[in-house]
């Protein structure tokens, strides 16, 4: 038999339910409504030069959608395919300039001499167009695959230098002054201190990093070719399938936002409570 006690908690779990819906799905799911509506309707006439909404779902239906994991040799492979082989050499890339990254930002910051000697080189390198550096690693590597991953990594290294160096430099120097007084060794300060008070500048950093890290490998590879999603979109350029491209595109914002979320989900694990704004 149920009691007005325990109707009670059920009532207000379900109010709880219903206000977050409300709050946070019901908008996104209208503004992705308007989008699709006003997108069909600017796109419906028979002489528009890009496909509708409706186009796009019957024309990549079968079997982009329904089998993303198809693979018929070569590079004639599904979407999943396609970005599992990006997202490999992202992982890869992103990962060395991530330990690269954090140790020159570290090192830069806790010495003023190697700041004032490095910086003004880091400052120039970073504005550099990451596919600028495309023909240098080919020439170098002579592959397409670690040009690419090359790409990523001097792509994503700069945020998270330039973001540690700057966690490093704006630890308190009250942290700085009571490490004196304690004679902390270098290992203690370390651990204790510096990598506390900068692990938020890290992740701000890395959280910029993989997201150019996505940017940067669909651009590479549009030009190297081989299995990825850049030449899965150059491929269906070329050969006038507008609607596959849209489809890929469509993939590349999702799996951008799923880096981002879970960068910033192990971030909400790792910086320390007091330090999150």
């Amino acid at each position: 038999m149920t009691t007005l006690g325990s109707r009670a908690p059920r009532s207000r779990n379900q109010q709880k339910t219903m206000s977050f819906v409300a709050k946070y799905i019901v908008p996104p799911l209208i503004a992705i409504a308007v989008f699709l509506i006003v997108w069909q309707l600017l796109f419906s006439s028979p002489d528009a030069n890009l496909p509708g909404p409706i186009t796009v779902l019957q024309e990549t239906w079968d079997p982009l959608i329904i089998n993303p994991f198809f693979d018929y040799g070569g590079t004639n492979k599904g979407l999943g395919l396609q970005i599992l082989a990006s997202l490999g050499r992202v992982a890869i890339g992103f990962s060395l300039a991530a330990i690269v990254g954090i140790a020159l930002g570290i090192l830069i910051g806790i010495s003023p001499f190697i700041y004032r000697a490095l910086d003004p080189l880091f400052q120039v390198l970073r504005t550099v167009p990451p596919l600028a550096w495309l023909p240098l690693s080919l020439a170098a590597f002579q592959q397409a695959n670690p040009s690419a991953i090359f790409v990523i990594f001097i792509t994503a290294i700069w945020p998270i230098i330039i973001n540690t160096t700057v966690g490093v430099q704006q630890i308190p120097q009250d942290y700085r002054n009571v490490a004196k007084v304690l004679r902390l060794s270098g290992p203690k300060f370390f651990w204790k201190i510096l990598l506390p008070s900068a692990v938020p500048y890290i992740f701000t950093g890395l959280r910029i990093g993989i997201g150019l890290s996505w940017l940067a490998i669909v651009a590479a590879e549009m030009l190297t070719g081989g299995v990825g999603i850049g030449f899965f979109i150059w491929d269906a350029y070329n050969s006038s399938r507008l609607s596959e491209i849209i489809l890929a595109l469509i993939y590349v914002g999702i799996v951008g936002l799923i880096l981002d979320r879970i960068v910033a989900f192990v971030a909400s694990k790792v910086v320390p409570e007091e330090q999150k704004a």
